[in-house]
């Protein structure tokens, strides 16, 4: 459940401390210190952040405070109007967007966030197809739970893959096609190729980035390569 607070929104004290108290009931600083180990001024300062936010609450009793857990469907209203406040600003980005997108361009990503920002361009470029070569088949443990949600998006799109792994792996990647080089050529390092981008990603479980090219003749290039590579790969058995 930590986790899946921390990815709407919450750090890891506040995701603490609000799973702590959907536990606990109202509780005052001092049971939820002891409950979770975070040291008491840590406790106050985040159940300060938590109420701005509006997933917390407080009631005096017999002069002390108790605080307590907002219903946790206050989470999809928070959602709904950081979206509502986005669609605002959005025709106005787009406008500014529009006027640069069809330059070449060289982009760098840092982190998770940064991956997920490469994938959701994937869905939103909406390509008839990816290809993707030396995928590492650990990708989904660094960006657990978001390849789910990627998935279904791009199968809705009907957005097809092409995926040549280095290593043998039984998980099924729903609309798409897979193949295997030799396990010597592993390496976690991955190229995707769609429309007329090319992303190479490391896949490091501490520090992964990417680099992303968009340039036509550079993304024909990869795609040569990938065909060329796809005769020779094997398929699963």
């Amino acid at each position: 459940m930590k986790e899946q607070l921390k990815l709407a929104g919450l750090t890891e004290n506040e995701a603490t401390i609000y799973r702590a108290l959907l536990e606990l009931g109202p509780s005052q600083a001092g049971i939820i210190s002891r409950r979770t180990g975070l040291h008491r001024r840590v406790v106050y300062d985040t159940t300060e952040r938590l109420i701005k936010k509006g997933l917390l609450g407080y009631i005096l009793r017999n002069n002390n405070k108790l605080f307590s857990a907002a219903n946790p469907k206050r989470f999809l209203e928070i959602i709904k109007e950081k979206e509502e406040s986005i669609k605002e600003i959005i025709p106005k980005m787009q406008e500014l967007f529009s006027k640069t997108k069809d330059k070449e361009e060289t982009l760098f990503y840092k982190g998770k966030l940064g991956l997920k920002t490469i994938f959701e361009d994937q869905l939103n470029e909406n390509p008839k197809e990816i290809l993707i070569l030396g995928g590492a088949v650990y990708a989904s443990e660094i960006l657990q739970f978001y390849f789910k949600w990627y998935n279904k998006k791009r199968v809705k799109k009907k957005i097809k893959m092409k995926i040549i792994f280095n290593k043998k792996t039984n998980k099924k990647i729903p609309y798409s096609e897979i193949r295997y080089l030799p396990e010597k050529y592993s390496s976690p390092l991955a190229i995707n190729i769609y429309k007329n981008k090319v992303a190479t990603i490391y896949w490091s479980k501490n520090n992964p980035f990417a680099v992303v090219i968009k340039n036509s003749e550079i993304s024909e290039g990869y795609k040569k390569y990938f065909e060329l590579l796809w005769k020779t790969a094997k398929r699963g058995e």
